[in-house]
């Protein structure tokens, strides 16, 4: 059963009270409950403090913010960093507060009903992003007319393009949430944001991206990174693959206190980008030596490749010459069957030798290409072509071949021609009765 003390508490104070509990593991809920009455009911700056009493140092490592992450689903620690409006001290600062304190409390209830009731009549026009470029362009133009030109260089792209330049160059990325309507937000901008040494220490260490959350990319974000106050200030990084909120700055901070902030947030970070860099080096290298072993294979592949269509277009060559080389000798043995014929079927269709005793007979000595001599009778009135025949059926005859007679020396026309249909006769060729006659091979002209 609750105590008396904790029936008076609202429900926003009892479900503080019970997650301060959790965070803190204290047993005691009077404990919990005059911690956060020290803090004017702040969870995370009496975190905080429990925390620095156990660790003994001045920060407090929260593994898990009022508000989840988006950024950050891992269950990873955050350096959150919450510096809380100074409270009235003194009876007039008293008297002052408890003064207003009904008219601020009226004015920002009556603020709050009119915000939600106007959510059910109007969406939030600041929930859909049509320009987010246009939206950061916007913002630099109007804090630059409003602080000046000396200020942190500004990521001129959209959140998720810094997220990934930061991802891809291993770099901090700190992301500033600009809350217009806060009464914190115009001083930090002039006298932290805006000072030389705040300047020169971001541009030199880190990508800057900020936006105000009246814009749609700015709300975009908000709704990410789930600021409690203004001004804010987030330090995301790559740590274990995966972009990551590893410190959170709020509240009104002034220029020293925030570089020796982020300083201590990059130096306890370090050593992941150390890794990652080591890591990605050696991604790089296993990349590169894939590539080249991939190149080898790929050359050796090409190489074997090359040896065996040299292999197949020998193959294919000597294949062909042998079917040339078949085809050739079976041309040739056709041809001499051919040849064979034609001269068994010449020396059919000769008319038989006359007898050494008749009239009309002649001797004729043929002298072949081969200095050997076949001599034939034959009659006067037979045509050359019967000499050109009988020559033909030799065996060794040649295929093509002229016979030329001395004395004049002449060629005698054997075969018939255009001019000449029918050859002469032998007696017409002026042939006597012993010749002499030379066979000319003409099968190689």
């Amino acid at each position: 059963m609750a105590a008396p003390e904790e029936r008076e508490l609202s429900q926003e104070q009892t479900e503080k009270l019970l997650q301060f509990q959790d965070l803190t593991g204290i047993e005691s809920m009077d404990q919990c409950r005059q911690t956060l009455q020290q803090h004017n009911w702040n969870i995370e700056a009496a975190v905080q403090d429990r925390l620095n009493e156990q660790e003994g140092v001045p920060s407090v490592f929260n593994t898990t913010p009022s508000r989840p992450l988006q950024v950050n689903t891992a269950d990873h620690r955050v350096y959150s960093y919450v510096v809380s409006r100074p409270q009235p001290r003194g009876l007039l600062g008293w008297g002052y507060y408890l003064i207003m304190l009904p008219f601020r409390l009226t004015y920002y209830t009556l603020l709050d009903v009119f915000r939600f009731a106007l959510r059910f009549i109007r969406p939030d026009p600041r929930s859909r992003v049509t320009d987010p470029v246009g939206d950061i362009v916007s913002f630099i133009q109007i804090f630059e007319e409003k602080y000046g030109r000396t200020h942190p260089v500004f990521y001129q792209g959209t959140y998720s393009q810094a997220l990934n330049d930061a991802k891809q160059e291993l770099r901090f990325l700190l992301v500033y949430l600009h809350g217009e309507d806060h009464q914190d937000s115009d001083e930090f901008c002039r006298n932290t944001l805006c000072t030389s040494e705040v300047t020169q220490f971001v541009n030199s260490r880190m990508l800057f991206w900020a936006c105000s959350t009246n814009k749609p990319e700015g709300f975009r974000v908000s709704q990410a990174l789930r600021e409690n106050t203004y001004p804010f200030l987030a330090m995301i990084m790559l740590k274990d693959r995966r972009m990551t909120v590893v410190g959170r700055l709020e509240g009104l901070i002034q220029p020293q206190d925030l570089i020796n902030q982020l300083t201590f947030i990059m130096e306890a970070n370090q050593t992941y980008l150390v890794s990652e860099r080591l890591e990605r080096e050696e991604r790089n290298q296993t990349q590169v030596l894939r590539q080249q072993q991939d190149e080898a294979y790929l050359a050796s592949l090409r190489a074997d490749q090359e040896k065996e269509r040299k292999r197949r277009e020998k193959q294919e060559q000597k294949r062909r010459e042998e079917e040339e080389v078949q085809l050739r000798l079976q041309a040739e043995e056709r041809k001499k069957r051919n040849l064979q014929e034609e001269k068994e079927r010449r020396s059919e269709g000769l008319p038989a030798e006359p007898m050494s005793d008749h009239p009309d007979s002649l001797k004729i000595i043929f002298k072949m290409p081969n200095d050997t001599r076949v001599e034939r009778r034959f009659l006067f009135t037979q045509s050359l072509s019967v000499i050109h025949d009988f020559l033909f059926s030799l065996k060794e005859a040649p295929e093509h071949f002229q016979i030329v007679a001395n004395f004049p020396r002449r060629v005698l026309p054997c075969l018939p021609t255009e001019e000449a249909p029918v050859p002469p006769t032998l007696q017409e060729a002026g042939l006597s009765r012993s010749q002499l006659l030379f066979v000319q091979d003409l099968t190689d002209e």
